[in-house]
């Protein structure tokens, strides 16, 4: 008969992150939403082999304060909720504080990030969860997330990614409905950078450079915003 015991933190972690993170198209929709309750105006997404290999978020929000920084890596480590009666008026997208800490515990994660008004910005590098230290770094005000290697430390888990092309326009698909959201300023602007090793389908890349347009109330837009003209086999010539 089996044992019952506890499972390790690291174990308990990586099943954590499986609930989370998903594909990288979850790591994308986790960063823009904590961009977004940053009070970002302008955030960039940027990815390569479809967000598996390479995965770039980059916000102008309020930025994390470099004593913070380990801490924002913590399981339900949150500066949304304080008391069981915030509950009840939550008015974030995320609260729960484990977008960050799942996406750490799944790859090789660097993060930049300055304060408004702060001479200098700081930097930190996990590893599998694991952090480094803290150092100083020259960036802009807001925040930079760089994923890397997604899923490298579970590779039962990419048996069930599909090709890049596909996971590159989940994540074109994402930036455009985000784009559109009613609760973005009117004044934000996203920008999706998609290059050739993402291997984005033409339709796709249309659409995300639909969503680089400024947010407008008043224009939807949608990965299916666009149609590619459509070539026409040339005709036989008579012999």
């Amino acid at each position: 008969m089996p044992h019952i015991q506890q499972l390790s933190p690291h174990v308990a972690d990586l099943i954590a992150a499986g609930e989370v993170v998903e594909r990288p198209a979850s790591v994308v929709k986790e960063l823009l939403e904590n961009a977004m309750d940053a009070g970002a105006t302008a955030v960039t997404v940027e990815l390569q082999s479809g967000g598996m290999t390479y995965l770039r978020v980059s916000d102008n929000g309020c930025g994390i304060d470099a004593s913070e920084l380990p801490t924002a890596f913590l399981r339900h480590a949150t500066s949304k909720l304080r008391t069981a009666e915030d509950l009840a008026a939550i008015g974030t997208l995320g609260f729960r504080g484990e977008a960050l800490a799942a996406i750490s515990a799944v790859s090789r994660l660097d993060i930049f990030s300055r304060v408004h008004g702060a001479q200098s910005g700081a930097s930190l590098h996990l590893e599998g969860g694991v952090p480094g230290a803290v150092q100083d770094a020259g960036c802009p005000e807001g925040t930079s997330v760089i994923v890397r290697d997604l899923f490298y430390n579970t590779p039962a888990r990419l048996k069930f990614m599909k090709r890049d092309s596909a996971e590159a326009s989940a994540i074109s698909g994402l930036v455009a409905a985000v784009s559109s959201r009613s609760d973005w300023s009117s004044s934000a602007v996203l920008t999706a950078a998609f290059p050739r090793t993402a291997s984005l389908p033409i339709r796709s890349r249309c659409a995300a450079r639909a969503a680089c347009r400024p947010f407008s109330s008043t224009a939807a837009l949608s990965s299916h915003s666009f149609s590619p003209p459509r070539w026409r086999r040339p005709m036989p010539t008579a012999s």
